[in-house]
């Protein structure tokens, strides 16, 4: 068995029903976990159930809305009931299918607000909700999904940039309170990604900010299923805290 081989292992991901959740899950479950598919779109969530079990892994989905409380607990039960447990969470679920690029000073406060209950509150509420279950099983991992945008600065883009810049920060905060209890947390932040979220917000998606890689080629969602993979398994076991960037080489931190 090789270090990133995650049989038998329990993975709840949300955001899973398209899009780069969606990469994760059939990764995860390709890698040989059982893979728990959460997301506030139920029909999405079956499609990608209905994939991982026709190449040969095992799902489960269910929905969940990640800025509820009570909706996160359901989740958690769901786990404990459905999976056994849970030894690795991946925080996926976002805000950023058509979102409009604005000002700083013409960002519609609603959106705004929208965007930090998703993305920032969301991955506290879930993660909240799965650390019990993770600490009774007596640890496990957690990857919470950023951005490579809050390096870049990325103008016009305030309310995502600023959400994806805490789940960092809560992330370095969540790696010191939970260490103790065997769970770590780290960070993946993927640069622009051919998702079907990216493709529709501009119309030379494709082209996109390829010439300022290292490496001259668009990223699709299974680029980034390898960090997420690393961070959940064996061989990042005394990893925690930090962020892994996986852009193509579009900017060295």
């Amino acid at each position: 068995m090789s270090d990133l081989d995650l049989q038998g292992k329990r993975a709840v991901i949300t955001g899973a029903a398209g899009g780069l959740g969606r990469a994760f899950a059939e990764g995860f479950a390709k890698a040989g976990a059982e893979v728990l598919v959460a997301d506030i779109n139920a029909e999405g969530c079956a499609e990608t159930v209905a994939l991982i079990e026709a190449a040969g892994g095992k799902a489960h989905a269910t929905s969940v809305d990640v800025t509820d409380r009570e909706s996160c607990i359901a989740l958690a039960r769901t786990a404990e009931t459905t999976l056994g447990g849970a030894d690795v969470l991946v925080n996926n679920a976002a805000i950023y299918a058509g979102l409009e690029r604005r000002s700083l000073e013409d960002i519609d406060e609603a959106i705004w607000d929208k965007v930090m209950a998703v993305n920032v509150k969301g991955v506290w509420q879930v993660s909240r909700a799965l650390t019990p279950v993770m600490r009774k099983g007596g640890g496990g991992a957690i990857v919470n999904v950023s951005s490579a945008t809050v390096f870049s600065g990325s103008p016009q883009w305030l309310h995502y940039v600023a959400s994806k810049g805490a789940v960092i920060a809560m992330s370095r905060a969540m790696a010191r309170e939970l260490g103790d209890d065997n769970i770590r947390v780290n960070v993946l932040a993927p640069g622009f990604t051919l998702t079907e979220a990216s493709l529709g917000l501009m119309d030379d998606a494709a082209s996109y900010g390829v010439t300022r890689g290292a490496l001259k080629r668009a990223a699709g969602a299974e680029d980034m299923v390898g960090g997420a993979l690393y961070l959940a398994s064996p061989l990042a076991g005394f990893v925690t805290g930090q962020t892994l960037i996986v852009d193509g080489g579009r900017q060295f931190n």
